[in-house]
C-alpha cells in the first residue's frame, strides 16, 4: 500500500473512533426528559391516613391507586417511579394499603405515618388554636381608597353631531 492509501485508512479509522466516543462524551449537550410515572404524593397527604377510614375517603385524599389487587378488592398499591433525564438517578417508592371490608387497616411501605393515624378519624381533633373568646376575628379594614385617574363625565353625542 502507498503512504496516500494508509494515512486515509489511519485518518478515516481515527474520524469513526471519535464520532463513535463523541456520543458518551456529549451526552451531557443532549436533553433527556424526566420520567415520573405512578402516584406522587405529598408527606402531608400519607399523614392524613387514619385507620378506620371509609375506601372513599381513602381515594379522596390519595387518589385512585396505581394498582388493585385482582383476586382482592382489600388491597391497593400506590407506586411511584422517577428516573431523573440528567443523572438517570431513578427514585422508586410504594404505599400498600390494606383494607378489612370499606375500612382501613394497615399501611405499609415508604412513607412515615403520622403519630394519630391509630386514632379512627371520627375520635380525632383539630388542633388547638389559643384566641380570645371575647373578640371575634374581623378582616382588616381598608382605608377609603381613591381612584387613580379622575372619571370625567360626557354627553352622549347624537348621530347628527357625530357626523358633522
Amino acid at each position: 500500500m502507498t503512504i496516500k492509501k494508509k494515512s486515509l485508512t489511519l485518518l478515516g479509522a481515527a474520524a469513526l473512533s471519535l464520532s463513535i466516543t463523541g456520543c458518551g462524551v456529549f451526552d451531557y449537550l443532549i436533553y433527556k426528559p424526566d420520567i415520573p410515572q405512578g402516584n406522587y404524593m405529598e408527606k402531608q397527604q400519607v399523614e392524613k391516613l387514619r385507620i378506620d377510614m371509609t375506601k372513599e375517603q381513602v381515594e379522596y385524599v390519595l387518589g385512585r391507586p396505581v394498582l388493585r389487587d385482582s383476586f382482592s378488592d382489600d388491597t391497593w398499591y400506590y407506586v411511584y417511579h422517577y428516573k431523573s433525564g440528567r443523572d438517570a438517578s431513578i427514585i422508586h417508592k410504594e404505599l400498600i394499603l390494606n383494607f378489612d371490608g370499606d375500612k382501613l387497616t394497615e399501611v405499609t411501605g415508604d412513607y412515615e405515618l403520622s403519630a394519630d393515624f391509630n386514632t379512627p378519624l371520627e375520635q380525632s381533633r383539630l388542633p388547638e388554636v389559643n384566641m380570645p373568646e371575647d373578640d371575634p376575628l374581623i378582616p382588616e379594614q381598608r382605608p377609603e381608597a381613591e381612584p387613580l385617574v379622575e372619571e370625567q363625565e360626557t354627553q352622549p353625542e347624537t348621530l347628527s353631531e357625530k357626523f358633522e
